[in-house]
């Protein structure tokens, strides 16, 4: 039962019930997500404006993708791994790529080198060092890439502590969390 009551397009506000017909428009459907947060019509325009502005990013699709179910398995953020893994494959990456990825691996050395400094940006609670950056510059990313994928990060953190603080319902096809071996 989720924490908040989740509204839709009859119990929101109308600054929020504008942006949940938005989300509605894109995905075909309302994310359980965004009608938890719909309660605050500024977070939602916080969270919806920052997935739009990644659209226009200089990191590919698959990447981010990668990145938050590296996240999500990181806080244990059930939601997100499903919603994440779903539009991973959506956005081209394997089965096996996405599993990789939740476990915060790769096989190609530039997309391992992103989600180590995704992991280490958590870990470290964004206390890295010099050479945090420079192993992902090393690896082939320049600094718009690199600030990107640190708002990816930011941004997964909003969205997982959402799903988590509020026990939002999963409406995405399940993924289980995994243990490190």
């Amino acid at each position: 039962m989720p924490r908040v009551p989740l509204l839709d397009a009859h119990t929101a506000s109308p600054d929020s019930k504008a942006l949940l017909s938005q989300i509605h428009g894109a995905f075909g459907a309302t994310p359980n997500m965004f009608k938890a947060v719909a309660h605050s019509p500024a977070a939602l325009k916080s969270m919806w404006g920052s997935f739009a502005a990644f659209g226009q990013g200089v990191l590919e699709q698959k990447l981010t993708e990668k990145i938050a179910v590296a996240v999500a398995q990181r806080n244990a953020c059930e939601y997100c791994l499903a919603a994440h893994m779903a539009l991973g494959r959506k956005a081209g990456a394997s089965a096996d790529e996405m599993a990789a990825a939740q476990m915060g691996e790769a096989s190609d050395p530039r997309t391992a080198a992103a989600l180590r400094f995704a992991l280490r940006l958590i870990d470290a609670r964004g206390q890295i060092a010099d050479a945090d950056v420079q192993a992902v510059r090393a690896a082939g990313f320049n600094d718009p890439d690199i600030v990107e994928i640190l708002a990816h990060v930011a941004l997964n953190l909003f969205t997982n502590y959402v799903n988590v603080a509020f026990a939002v319902p999963v409406d995405f096809p399940a993924v289980p969390l995994r243990r490190a071996a």
